[in-house]
C-alpha cells in the first residue's frame, strides 16, 4: 500500500531472534495499525522488548520478515526505518543530559530535514516549529531552556517522547511510555497519545499497567517465552486465563 494509512501499517511475520541457543522470540506475527493502540504485554523476559528491537533495527530477525506499510524493512538499519517514518522510545531514558530540553527535542525534529534531498531553510523553520509544537504538546515550555540532565525522570520521559512525535512519525513504538509519570504526567500523555490515534498515527506500546492497557488499547498482543499466548480486543485478551497465568496482575 502506498496511501498515507497504508505506510502507518508495522507487520511482524514470523518474526524469530535467538540468542545463542535460547529463542527470545519465537515466529511471532503482529500488526499496529494506523489509528489505534495495540499494546504489547508480557512478564519480564517474555521477549517484548527484543521484539521492539526486531521491529526498530536495533536488532535483526533471524527469521521473519517487517513490514512498514508494505515495504520491506527486515534488513534496514534503524536509522533508515526512522527516515521512513518509523520512531521509538525507549525503556531506559536516552536524552543527551547537557543539551537543554529544547535541543533534545530539535534533535527529533531534525530527522525529517534528513529525509529531504537539499535541507534548506525552510526545513530548518519547520524544524524549529516541529519542535516548538512538541514541547507544547507535552507541557515543557517552562524547561525548555533547561539542561536535561537537570529534569527528574517524569519530565525526561515526556522529553524523550517529545523528541520522537517532533520527527513527524507514521508509526510510533513506546517502550514503558508512563514509567516515572505522576497523575497528571500520565494524564497527558494519554491525552496525546489518543489524539495521535485519532490523526491516522499507528501506535505500539509495551507496558506492565493493566489500568492503563484497558484504558488506552484498542488491541492487545500478550506474549509469554518469546511466544505469543493471546491477541485481539484489549477486553478479551485481558480476560483471557492463559494471559493472567502468565501476566501476574491482571484483574
Amino acid at each position: 500500500m502506498s496511501d498515507a494509512h497504508g505506510a502507518a501499517r508495522l507487520t511482524a511475520r514470523g518474526v524469530v531472534r535467538r540468542y545463542g541457543g535460547i529463542e527470545a522470540v519465537g515466529g511471532v506475527d503482529l500488526v499496529a495499525l494506523p489509528g489505534r493502540i495495540t499494546a504489547l504485554i508480557g512478564p519480564n523476559g517474555a521477549g517484548k522488548s527484543t521484539l521492539f528491537d526486531c521491529l526498530a533495527g536495533t536488532a535483526r530477525p533471524d527469521a521473519g520478515r517487517v513490514l512498514l506499510g508494505g515495504r520491506d524493512v527486515t534488513r534496514l538499519s534503524a536509522h533508515r526505518r526512522v527516515r521512513l517514518g518509523l520512531a521509538r522510545t525507549f525503556q531506559q531514558i536516552a536524552v543527551f543530559p547537557t543539551l537543554t530540553v529544547a535541543d533534545n527535542v530539535r534533535v527529533g525534529a531534525e530527522q525529517q530535514n534528513r529525509r529531504a534531498v537539499r535541507p534548506g531553510r525552510a526545513d530548518s523553520r519547520a524544524a524549529a516549529e516541529r519542535t516548538t509544537r512538541a514541547l507544547r504538546l507535552f507541557g515543557l515550555q517552562e524547561v525548555a531552556a533547561e539542561p536535561a540532565g537537570a529534569q527528574p525522570t517524569g519530565v525526561l520521559r515526556l522529553v524523550e517522547l517529545a523528541r520522537a512525535l517532533a520527527g513527524g512519525p507514521r508509526v510510533l513504538l513506546l517502550d514503558e511510555p508512563a514509567a516515572g509519570l505522576d497523575a497528571a504526567q500520565t494524564a497527558r500523555l494519554v491525552s496525546v497519545l489518543r489524539g495521535l490515534a485519532e490523526r491516522g498515527m499507528a501506535l505500539l506500546l509495551v507496558e506492565h499497567d493493566a489500568e492503563l492497557v484497558a484504558e488506552l488499547a484498542d488491541s492487545v498482543y500478550a506474549m509469554a517465552e518469546g511466544r505469543m499466548v493471546a491477541a485481539g480486543p484489549t477486553a478479551d485478551v485481558l480476560a483471557d486465563p492463559r494471559v493472567s497465568r502468565a501476566w501476574g496482575g491482571v484483574a
